[in-house]
């Protein structure tokens, strides 16, 4: 189970880092707050496929896929060729390129509710210029927000991590629950249907209830309230349409992301024609907007998911992972202590205390457990095309071992400071 694993390398590019960067990286997910610090890489040289090397040459089965924006894999040829040859003719220009026509053509292919499409470079573009458009067509400031969508003013105001955001801003914006169309209605009502638009993630760590996205669709058209789908996540993923294909709902506009460049920055907004032409009067722009290498990037994506089964691919393989850890849960009896989220391209452990092992211990045992076994990730299992039948056998198999080594020290009292690493605590709950 326990690898010998060397993080000197790492170690001395944090103490580096940590004096010029803050937080030592530029990703809250990437920090050294959501990982056992000392036990685990801080940094990493090179990947391939759904394997990566750590800077002191630590190489790991990594599930993180670059929070999820990595759909076919590290160094994918068929995308890496499109770049290169891009590069060769030029990467920023003066005007737009027929990449951009062709792209936003692809992608309202495979998403018909994207009738006309912008490109940004990140997922918190996408859904802000969504929620800009949607105050503009309606002319009403709202917005309620089910899920997690970014770092922009108009929503992290409204979580935890609102330092820094104006009390007039975070009050623009509420959270209700997801799966709960009671509490949508009471937030409607309470707002004075001062709402423009309702964003929220499709599907998150849990699947909808029947019928509760429909239930939101007909309660958006009823109250006529924008209804944005933030599919940065779902997008590529569940389906070639992302959720609302899965799930057969319609939204008005659309934010998408992560995956569809397969690692390269770039995101979209789409949706109905009437609303994506108050881009002719709202400010969205930037000049990276048509960077051409990630939009040849994105174009070779959606070509291989069109000519190959990469969707199926990442089912069939991620319910093979979820039906082994499952399995390893219910004969450890951890069926209390660990429970799967989510579906089989996307998902996560969560943990709660069993014996004497509050939740935090929990999920660092199991933590530092995974990465000693060689496997990138604290919990989270982000499916991607080049995840192999050996790579889920290996984690089943580690994880047989971390739970069944779990179910005794947990009965001892103590376990954090045996690990001998700070606890994961929860700083920053984006999804309920």
């Amino acid at each position: 189970m326990n690898k010998s694993l060397i993080f000197a390398n790492s170690s001395d590019l944090y103490n580096r880092a940590s004096k010029i960067i803050p937080t030592a990286t530029q990703t809250f997910s990437k920090s050294r707050m959501q990982f056992p610090k000392g036990k685990s890489p801080d940094f990493l040289k090179r990947g391939h496929g759904s394997h990566v090397w750590d800077v002191d040459g630590n190489e790991y089965i990594d599930f993180l896929m670059g929070l999820l924006s990595n759909l076919l894999g590290y160094a994918d040829p068929d995308v890496n060729s499109a770049v290169v040859r891009q590069l060769e003719k030029g990467v920023s220009f003066s005007l737009a390129t027929e990449l951009e026509v062709e792209l936003a053509e692809k992608i309202q292919n495979l998403m018909p509710s994207m009738e006309m499409v912008r490109f940004g470079k990140n997922g918190t573009d996408a859904t802000s210029a969504a929620v800009r458009v949607a105050r503009a067509a309606t002319g009403k400031d709202g917005v309620i927000a089910i899920g997690y969508h970014g770092w922009q003013d108009w929503y992290v105001g409204a979580t935890s991590r609102h330092k820094g955001v104006p009390q007039a801003v975070s009050e623009l914006t509420k959270k209700v629950p997801y799966n709960d169309l009671v509490a949508l209605e009471a937030m409607i009502a309470r707002m004075r249907d001062n709402v423009a638009c309702v964003i929220l993630e499709p599907m998150s760590v849990v699947e909808p209830f029947p019928g509760y996205l429909k239930g939101i669709r007909e309660i958006t058209e009823k109250k006529g309230i924008v209804l944005i789908f933030d599919e940065v996540v779902t997008g590529f993923r569940l389906a070639k349409g992302g959720a609302q294909e899965l799930f057969g709902v319609r939204p008005d506009l659309t934010a998408i992301g992560k995956g569809m460049g397969n690692g390269f920055p770039i995101s979209a907004v789409g949706g109905r024609r009437d609303l994506m032409m108050e881009f002719e009067n709202v400010f969205f722009s930037g000049t990276f907007g048509g960077e051409a290498l990630s939009l040849a990037a994105s174009i070779a994506v959606i070509d291989k998911i069109n000519r190959e089964d990469v969707i199926g691919n990442i089912w069939q393989k991620g319910e093979l992972l979820r039906s082994g850890i499952l399995a390893e849960i219910r004969k450890c009896g951890l069926d209390s202590a660990i429970k799967l989220q989510g579906v089989a391209p996307w998902q996560i452990l969560s943990f709660d205390k069993i014996h004497s092992a509050s939740a935090a211990e929990v999920k660092t045992f199991v933590a530092v457990g995974l990465i000693t076994s060689g496997i990138l990730t604290t919990g989270t299992f982000n499916m991607s095309f080049s995840h192999s039948i050996e790579d889920i056998e290996e984690t089943v198999s580690s994880l047989a071992r971390i739970f069944s080594a779990l179910t005794e020290e947990a009965k001892v009292p103590g376990l954090g400071e045996r690990l001998g690493c700070p606890l994961i605590e929860p700083v920053f709950k984006v999804r309920d």
